[in-house]
């Protein structure tokens, strides 16, 4: 519907209206508008893959993030614990964007990225970190996000191991007992309860 001659278009909406009561502008968030609370809820009811994985749940981005961490400190377990709540929280914009799996990604561009960068300044600014990471952080989250990206490709999405190598490089090789419990698709209840016992963990 058109706005009648010498009326003015409404704008459109930007925000998110969250659980908490927030209301989060998309193109200027504003740390004050941003809750752990409404990150873990949203993040424990997205699905990964598209949700083209094994299991009765869900893989959710909130139970991926907390098996980058994992992988992080199971290769380096004295890291900064600000690298470690960095890790946990690399894909929390997706709380409001939602997971956009890698080939969509391809076909749409890199328009999106600005959206989402903004979005992960402000949370960081929110809990403590810097806006942009220095880029010896952002490595090793990425070198531990692949990490687990070839687990979850080989144990839930039906990748073949070869296939998995070359798009995500080597098995991260965690011990079995960690692989069993991260890799098992939890309720979306469960992700996110572990997300925030692990983020007050870490947040200090």
């Amino acid at each position: 519907m058109t706005a009648s001659k010498g009326t003015t278009a409404p704008l459109a909406r930007v925000w998110q209206r969250m659980l908490s009561g927030r209301r989060l502008d998309l193109l200027d968030p504003s740390p004050l508008d941003i809750e752990i609370a409404d990150i873990a809820h949203g993040l424990a009811r997205v699905a990964r893959w598209n949700g083209q994985t094994n299991g009765t749940h869900i893989f959710s981005v909130a139970q991926h993030t907390l098996l980058v961490e994992a992988v992080m400190r199971t290769h380096a377990p004295r890291i900064d614990h600000r690298l470690r709540l960095a890790a946990l929280l690399h894909d929390a914009p997706e709380y409001v964007v939602g997971d956009m799996i890698s080939p969509f990604k391809a076909v749409i561009g890199g328009s999106y990225k600005a959206v989402e960068k903004r979005l992960l300044a402000a949370i960081h600014i929110r809990f403590g970190l810097p806006p942009v990471l220095p880029a010896d952080f952002t490595q090793a989250i990425k070198a531990a996000d692949m990490g687990a990206a070839y687990l979850e490709a080989t144990r839930l999405a039906g990748f073949a191991q070869t296939e998995a190598k070359r798009l995500f490089g080597r098995d991260p090789g965690l011990p079995e007992s960690t692989e069993l419990d991260y890799l098992t698709p939890w309720s979306a209840g469960k992700a996110e309860k572990r997300f925030l016992a692990r983020f007050a963990a870490l947040h200090v």
